[in-house]
């Protein structure tokens, strides 16, 4: 009876390959402190150098395969910086190791159990452990890119000819979020009361400009249990009504854009609605680099001497920004739905602050449709008052279709805060005061 036990215990671990290693404190100082011993190191990359058409092949390994594309085919050049530590705010790191062991996987796809704050799970992938993939996809859900609150304003997207550059047109936004639950930093911690629909996070965003569509607002909410569709709201401004968004318009284009809301952030969607598969580690050059450091454009004017990152490449539509070599995670994710516009999705995250910097994505036919990046720039080297927070700052987007040639542009004045995105502002009822 015991050797028919034992074999049992030993078959249902191979089955739950998750269940078979607990992360330690050393996992969690390697995985927030990644070069703290010695940085990536390429043989033909060097800080300082200018990566283009002529030189890419020698970098082919560090680029994912649409970038090494565009800079082949002259899109664009790329220049090199120091591969730099985003340090992470401490308490983030603090709440990762208490509540180590603590975190589960359910048996379904989009069920955790245990989680409290910090990264779920801080311990390297697995290419053994068949849900490596959902297990990136949950430290992304749970990182740390706003804090407990932050906003972004003014937003300037711009949408672009990527043959000629002519800006088509421009909206200027205001963005907030809000984390109601799981937070480290702001109080109260960890969790907001009363929260009775059980929200994790809040997203709420105004369009400040052009005056054909000044007022229109989104308000999503997402739920802490991932079986649940997240609320979406839309006030249309010259409707003067809130309407519901329904679950197909996330995968539509945003505003006439080229971004689904399904696009924020990298990917703004439930665990549940995708397949993951976890693709692999690499040393990948991703746009990381300090804001104050860079060359940044003349074309908006701040009361603060605030500059945004300015604009490069084919069509005005990448961000001129330093480079480094970063140590990335490769993750695919599959939409489930049958009538989903995408087949597959590719991210590039980074290791450190588990932020995508990257995703390629293709249509139904498997073709390349978009791609997509996402500039980050370090808290101490922004604004006064994000020294110190540990958030990697949004800093710029490109959205490149290149079917279309066409790609809209987002440039960031990010602020963290607790007085940045007060719960008030997450209301159908503020929605329909503030116009």
């Amino acid at each position: 009876m015991k050797q028919i036990a034992l074999k049992s215990l030993v078959a249902a671990v191979a089955v739950l390959p998750w269940l078979s290693y607990a992360a330690t404190e050393a996992d969690v100082d390697n995985a927030f402190y990644p070069y703290k011993s010695g940085v990536p190191v390429h043989p033909a990359i060097k800080p300082g150098m200018v990566i283009n058409k002529g030189n890419v092949a020698s970098a082919k390994d560090a680029l994912d395969p649409a970038m090494f594309q565009h800079i082949q085919d002259g899109w664009l050049e790329i220049a090199v910086g120091p591969t730099t530590s985003f340090d992470p705010s401490k308490n983030y790191v603090e709440a990762t190791k208490k509540n180590l062991g603590k975190v589960k996987l359910g048996a379904k796809l989009g069920e955790l159990t245990g989680y409290v704050a910090g990264r779920p799970f801080p311990e390297e992938p697995d290419s053994k452990d068949s849900r490596a993939g959902e297990k990136l996809a949950w430290n992304f859900k749970y990182f740390f890119n706003y804090g407990d609150n932050g906003s972004i304003g003014p937003f300037y997207w711009s949408f672009r000819d990527l043959n000629t550059g002519k800006v088509e047109r421009r909206i200027n936004f205001n963005f907030s979020f809000l984390n109601y639950k799981h937070r480290v930093t702001d109080a109260p911690t960890p969790d907001l009361a009363p929260n009775p629909s059980q929200f994790y996070r809040g997203i709420y965003a105004k369009v400040l400009e052009p005056l054909d569509i000044k007022d229109t607002q989104l308000l999503i909410h997402r739920f802490e249990d991932d079986s649940k569709r997240d609320e979406a709201y839309l006030y249309l401004g010259f409707q003067r009504r809130v309407r519901r968004l329904s679950t197909s318009q996330t995968s539509d284009a945003f505003l006439g854009t080229d971004l689904m809301i399904e696009d924020f952030e990298g990917y703004n969607g439930r665990i549940s609605d995708q397949e993951w598969a976890y693709k692999g580690t690499a040393n990948i050059l991703a746009p990381y680099f300090n804001h104050d450091q860079q060359q940044l454009s003349n074309e908006f004017q701040e009361s603060d001497g605030y500059r945004f990152l300015d604009v490069t490449g084919k069509g005005g539509c990448f961000p001129k920004a330093t480079y480094q070599l970063r140590k990335s995670y490769v993750l695919e994710g599959k939409p489930l739905e049958p009538g989903h516009p995408v087949s597959r999705r590719v991210y590039y995250i980074d290791s450190q602050t588990f932020t995508i910097f990257r995703v390629m994505i293709y249509d139904k036919k498997g073709d390349l449709w978009k791609s997509f990046t996402v500039g980050k720039a370090h808290a101490d080297h922004h604004l006064p008052q994000n020294k110190g927070s540990g958030a990697p700052l949004d800093d710029f987007f490109s959205m490149v279709d290149v079917q279309a040639k066409h790609c809209t542009t987002g440039q960031f004045k990010v602020r963290i805060g607790p007085k940045e995105a007060p719960v008030n502002l997450f209301t159908t009822q503020t929605m329909r005061g503030t116009s």
